[in-house]
């Protein structure tokens, strides 16, 4: 499965510690079309810590707050400094399509997932639709 993600850089200060990503809506997947924006901000002691990457973009998750914070163990419990922003990106791509339903960030929706998942998918293509949608 191949996933289409960019980041764009916006330099703050003499370092580049914030970067404002975007991720396009994995195929086969409720989020299908939509384009999601991410702030990622470095702290200083980057790599050793992880970034902090919340979506900008209000996503309907179980993984997912509507703050935008976002539960993904590569993120907290999984951090090593060898691991990329790519990699980082592609686990959320990931996540977007196989969510974490033992480690919810939002469990009314994970439980929503796991007993109506067609409802589910609808509340998330709404979502996209409305807070997503590609204006290009």
């Amino acid at each position: 499965m191949i996933f289409r993600y960019g980041v764009r850089t916006v330099k703050t200060n003499s370092r580049v510690t914030h970067w404002q990503g975007t991720i396009m809506g994995p195929v086969g997947s409720p989020y299908k079309g939509g384009v999601f924006f991410l702030s990622i901000k470095f702290p200083e002691d980057y790599p050793i810590m992880p970034p902090k990457v919340v979506f900008t973009t209000k996503v309907y998750h179980p993984n997912i707050h509507r703050s935008g914070k976002i539960c993904l163990d590569i993120l907290i419990s999984e951090w090593s400094p060898t691991v990329t922003i790519a990699q980082v990106f592609e686990a959320i791509c990931l996540m977007l399509t196989d969510p974490n339903l033992d480690d919810p960030l939002v469990p009314d929706i994970a439980r929503i997932y796991k007993n109506d998942k067609d409802f589910f998918n609808d509340q998330a293509k709404e979502w996209t639709l409305k807070y997503a949608a590609n204006t290009k």
